[in-house]
């Protein structure tokens, strides 16, 4: 089972910024899409971003503009930068590979206003 590690979370002011790095333990991460979802208190989880192997991305339209999804395959890891941050951004965020199921423990995000 290909263990994923988050990092890089914690408090920022409204308009900062913070960059989430998940690293994988196998080199399959190489392979498949890596996703970043986020979980706000009450709510469900969401698909932030995605990039597949070779690099398209997908981003949820709430963040388009303002984060930017990218990997490393020589270090399987996976980079979220966000600018910009926003109250409503405030979420614990996992990093994920959906086609296989494996999610990292989650990083906490609190972004104050």
């Amino acid at each position: 089972q290909v263990q994923l590690v988050e990092s890089g979370g914690g408090l920022v002011q409204a308009g900062g910024s913070l960059r989430l790095s998940c690293a994988a333990s196998e080199i399959i991460f190489n392979f498949y899409v890596m996703g970043w979802y986020r979980q706000a208190p009450g709510k469900q989880r969401e698909l932030v971003a995605q990039i597949t192997s070779g690099g398209t991305t997908v981003y949820a339209d709430s963040v388009r503009g303002r984060f930017t999804i990218s990997r490393d395959n020589a270090k399987s890891t996976v980079y979220l930068h966000m600018n910009t941050l926003k109250a409503e951004d405030k979420a614990v965020y996992y990093c994920a590979m959906p086609t296989h199921n494996y999610w990292g423990q989650g990083t906490q995000v609190t972004v104050s206003s």
